[in-house]
């Protein structure tokens, strides 16, 4: 993630609340009520991010999406090391035992070795 589009983003989001917040707190009624000019500020702030500030958050977040995969997708040395470990503690398979070619009908007469088929071909 670069860090400039997030820095970006959060400087954004900040004016779009604090530029609205210093214009209603010019109206004297706002003054005396400052949290009431607070919310006002937060709910401009919010819409106007909503409305305006795409872009800068696709970047923000792909950013941080990418980071997150490649946390997940990279190989740890203690994950390499105990797969090896166990790779070399468990001991090979057994092969299993070959089937054969064709099945034979219990009641079918064997054909002599002429007419029987090459196995290796």
């Amino acid at each position: 993630m670069k860090a400039r589009s997030a820095i970006v983003y959060s400087v954004l989001r900040l004016l779009a609340f604090l530029v609205p917040f210093g214009i209603l707190m010019l109206f004297p009624v706002m003054q005396t009520y400052y949290w009431l000019a607070a919310i006002f500020a937060a709910l401009i702030g919010l819409s106007l991010s909503l409305l305006f500030l795409r872009k800068p958050l696709e970047h923000a977040t792909s950013g941080l999406a990418a980071r997150r995969t490649e946390a997940r997708t990279a190989v740890s040395d203690e994950d390499a090391e105990d797969a090896a470990a166990d790779a070399a503690a468990t001991p090979a398979a057994p092969a299993a035992p070959a089937a054969p070619a064709a099945p034979v009908a219990p009641d079918a007469p064997l054909a002599p070795e002429a007419e029987r088929p090459d196995p290796r071909s």
